[in-house]
């Protein structure tokens, strides 16, 4: 996932009532301090001496995050009061330009903290966020709604063909004109006071939503006594859960923590059933239990007011408003799509439980299957299937080897990229690492920072962010981070992981490709700031390359004997690549489906409590399936609540269509080169947002993306 949050106040969608008066308020109170705020030398207010500008994480403490804020919010404020009414004619260089010059201390400010925030947050950024989430709302909606601002934005882009620009710079103009009337400029005065109450309270339930979700996540881990109710994990794994219970205060137990999705990746080896059972039911109610953790409250009046926002904007429903920029266009285009796959998705769903089904009875199980039984059953008919179990595979996939010598070497082979660890730069965490990033010629283009375990601090999931974007007229070079949910190994044991886990790697390194190949003169159009839709495609296409045979034999080494994976392990693998996907493919479509139908509805009757609205929706369109239980129950849907993704959760099937009519074509001319790996970087990973994507995408492909290789590669046809 690439993470979209409210990093550059430039691209917030969100709030405050009474914003000029706020901002006078806040001015009056912060120029006093500004200069000694300055000579503290607070580290977040001058560009870091690190390489790249990378966070200064040896000096930053939390008490940094708030002077720096009331610093960069007050610079930008009097940045854009200075554009607002400068009296010359509104010019390329002195309304566009300078708007994405502003803010920059207030940026590099964000971008550290909401990273922290999101990988290793404690009660005072927790506090911080919910303080400061309206007053960026706020200021957000000072810029975008400001009438004299988006009038001079509208000269120039008036005037734009008579400029003499380049394309990029063109660009930019149309990019500026849509945020600012996609957020509401030309609304009238009333209009905009309301709209600024609607967004400084969605602001505010996002960040409550967040901290109550990170807490119910903590607090739903599972606690047990009996090491008997752990038969079938791995004396490791076992292991892990001892050294979690006792550091969460539990010494003699065992804890398991719970990931962000409904399904749990342990329940594939738990042999008790009773086990199995309470893990799943401590994922899929983590956050209904009435207590002070508990979402529902808060995303039922999200979803309200994200109608009362749209409608407000002239659109039927917070959908239309959502999906205007992205590559689908309308909500209509993106349930098309999901539509398409329903029903091949929950026919081959069926199949795969019936075929489980068999095996339990086959067995004397003397039970129906059940959603907690779908893992540890689905493992059993593949073994039998493909003769490939989990466990067998497991010892040959060491996270810092598939890092090194899978993620590493296929970008090498592709791209002619090289790492080197920087044992040297500070990091936030001790389990965090750094490595430096060097193009075919040699030269430094990059900083590449991961963060590998689970900790009860951190989100769950795994995603991609930067801590500084990249960009040539600010002489920035991409310092990008990738955050995984790993299990962390008992000391002195390795660090083993499934080959879902791989493919995450992968994925989420795809992200970074994105990012380290960015080659923007503006950082509003770099790297991956760009459509939902299209930000997920070079993520899932780097995915493939987990399993071409050059790679997997050169990373999938078994920790003990040294030795590669066997030809005729590669052959299962293959084989398996199918295996189950009727599952996963309906899961990921009900979670897509239900964040279409909150954010779809026309009118506020046709809300309902949280659980009740989401049976009805998933019974609707065929995906209540009782043994193939959502992808994110509404209550954690962090990605939808929180995290940017609402109205475009359906973005993950969108992109990997194009995934697969991209690889399809790959294939075709040749695969795994590096003449391939210069066309993909040319015409996708380096063009950021400053063309038409879908033009690019048709450029790169040579013709338009169609639904049937999806269908094929998923196994659904």
């Amino acid at each position: 996932m690439k993470k979209v949050t409210a990093l550059m106040i430039m691209s917030i969608g969100t709030l405050t009532t009474g914003q000029t008066k706020q901002h006078k308020t806040m001015i009056d109170k912060t120029s006093n301090v500004t200069q000694t705020l300055v000579n503290e030398q607070n580290p977040l207010l001058s560009k870091s001496s690190l390489q790249y500008q990378a966070p200064e994480f040896d000096k930053i403490k939390n008490e940094h995050f708030e002077p720096a804020f009331k610093y960069g919010l007050e610079k930008q404020l009097q940045e854009i009061e200075k554009i607002t009414h400068n009296p010359a004619a509104a010019t390329f260089q002195n309304t566009i330009l300078a708007l994405e010059k502003s803010g920059r201390d207030l940026n590099r400010a964000l971008l550290i903290f909401s990273n922290l925030n999101s990988a290793n947050t404690n009660p005072t950024l927790q506090k911080l966020d919910k303080k400061y989430a309206p007053i960026f709302a706020g200021h957000n909606d000072h810029i975008y709604l400001n009438t004299q601002l988006y009038n001079r934005v509208k000269k120039v882009y008036e005037q734009r063909h008579h400029l003499n620009l380049d394309p990029e710079s063109l660009r930019l103009i149309e990019i500026y004109k849509q945020k600012f009337e996609i957020a509401g400029a030309n609304l009238s005065d009333p209009q905009k006071d309301e709209l600024k109450k609607i967004n400084e309270q969605l602001a505010s339930l996002s960040s409550t939503f967040n901290n109550k979700l990170l807490a119910a996540r903590k607090a739903g881990a599972l606690i047990l006594s009996d090491i008997k109710e752990l038969e079938g994990l791995s004396p490791d794994e076992i292991a892990a859960a001892a050294q979690d219970a006792k550091r969460a205060g539990y010494e003699g137990h065992y804890l398991l923590a719970l990931q962000n999705t409904t399904q749990q990746s342990l329940l594939q080896n738990i042999k008790n059933r009773t086990t199995r059972e309470k893990l799943f039911k401590a994922s899929w109610t983590r956050a209904e239990k009435g207590d002070q953790n508990d979402t529902r409250a808060s995303l039922e009046e999200i979803a309200s007011l994200r109608l009362k926002k749209a409608q407000l904007l002239g659109k039927k429903s917070y959908s239309e408003w959502a999906l205007q920029d992205q590559m689908a266009k309308t909500p209509q285009a993106a349930m098309e799509l999901l539509a398409k796959l329903a029903a091949p998705a929950v026919k081959k769903a069926r199949e795969e439980a019936k075929e489980i089904q068999q095996l339990i009875d086959q067995q004397k199980g003397g039970f129906q299957l059940e959603p907690w039984d779908w893992g540890f059953y689905a493992e059993q008919v593949r073994k039998s299937k493909y003769d490939l179990d989990e466990k067998q595979i497991k010892p040959y996939f060491e996270v810092r080897t598939v890092l090194e010598k899978g993620v590493f070497y296929a970008a090498e082979k592709l791209y002619g990229l090289t790492f080197k660890e920087r044992k040297d730069l500070p990091v936030y965490h001790p389990d965090v690492v750094a490595y430096e990033v060097f193009d075919r010629n040699g030269q430094s283009i990059a900083l590449y920072y991961l963060d590998f375990y689970t900790r009860d601090n951190k989100n769950g999931g795994a995603w991609m962010s930067n801590f500084v974007e990249q960009s040539h007229i600010l002489g920035q070079k991409p310092v990008i981070l990738n955050v995984f949910n790993y299990q962390k190994p008992a000391p002195e044991k390795p660090s083993l992981i499934s080959y879902d886990d791989v493919t995450t790697m992968f994925h989420e390194f795809g992200h970074s490709l994105h990012g380290i190949f960015a080659d923007q003169q503006y950082a509003t159009l770099s790297g991956t700031n760009v459509p939902r839709d299209f930000v997920e495609f070079p993520s899932q296409i780097n995915e493939n390359w987990a399993l071409d045979p050059t790679i997997l034999k050169n990373y999938a080494v078994h920790y003990q004997t040294k030795q590669a994976i066997p030809e005729e392990l590669i052959v299962k693998l293959k084989k398996s690549k199918t295996f189950n996907e009727g599952y996963a493919v309906t899961e990921l479509l009900a979670a897509a489906t239900l964040d279409m139908a909150w954010h779809s509805i026309t009118s506020k009757s046709q809300l309902k409590a949280s659980n009740e609205f989401e049976n009805e929706v998933l019974k609707k369109y065929g995906l209540l399936v009782k043994e193939v239980p959502t992808r994110y129950h509404s209550p954690y849907f962090l990605h939808i609540w929180s995290n940017g993704y609402a109205s475009g959760y359906y973005a993950y099937l969108w992109s990997e269509m194009l995934d697969f009519n991209a690889y399809q074509w790959i294939e075709k001319n040749g695969g795994l080169t590096p003449e391939n790996g210069e066309r993909f970087r040319k015409y996708i990973l380096s063009v950021g947002n400053s063309v038409d994507l879908n033009k690019a995408f048709k450029t790169f492909n040579e013709y338009e993306p169609s639904i049937q290789p999806l269908l094929e590669g998923r196994g659904l046809k």
